[in-house]
């Protein structure tokens, strides 16, 4: 599974007075359970591929210029520059940043896309010294407070199954 997955759904053009007409792609992405979406012109993604170009080697983009603004020829560039995202995160363990800033994801420095969160997690707890964070007087799990009328079931339930896994619940 990869953690960060694209799709160009839709484009849509737009018309300026100050300039001529672009198109805009419109970009989900999916990283981690979470969808965003972000909108790039043509400019943007040939922007990207020329810096992209010093740290990788990026996949061929689709051609800059374009005869007709019918439907065909964009629907076939939204298709293309959907693959150049694909591939670039295909044929990359490590994505580069540039590329994270792009699609607006947060980025961590040299973590492999396909590593997955719970080694993320051991390698930054690995690194925590173990310091006391809070003192009890008391054991909170196994002696109730005298004002709890109603017994924590969850704790017990946690308690029980880890230090007596044949006990039956009541």
């Amino acid at each position: 599974m990869t953690p960060v997955r694209v799709s160009i759904p839709s484009f849509r053009s737009e018309n300026n007075s100050m300039e001529r007409g672009f198109t805009v792609f419109k970009i989900d992405v999916l990283m981690n359970g979470r969808q965003h979406s972000v909108e790039k012109r043509y400019s943007e993604f040939h922007a990207l591929h020329k810096m992209l170009k010093k740290s990788i080697k990026p996949p061929e983009i689709p051609s800059k210029h374009v005869r007709n603004w019918v439907p065909k020829v964009l629907e076939q560039r939204r298709q293309g520059l959907e693959l150049y995202l694909q591939t670039i995160i295909m044929e990359n363990e490590v994505l580069p940043k540039i590329f994270l800033d792009f699609l607006n994801i947060r980025h961590f420095p040299l973590v492999p896309k396909t590593e997955s969160l719970i080694s993320l997690f051991i390698n930054l707890f690995s690194k925590l010294s173990h310091q006391p964070v809070m003192l009890f007087l008391r054991d909170p799990y196994l002696l109730p407070s005298a004002r709890d009328t109603f017994s924590n079931v969850v704790i017990e339930g946690v308690v029980h199954g880890v230090f007596y896994p044949d006990l039956q619940p009541r």
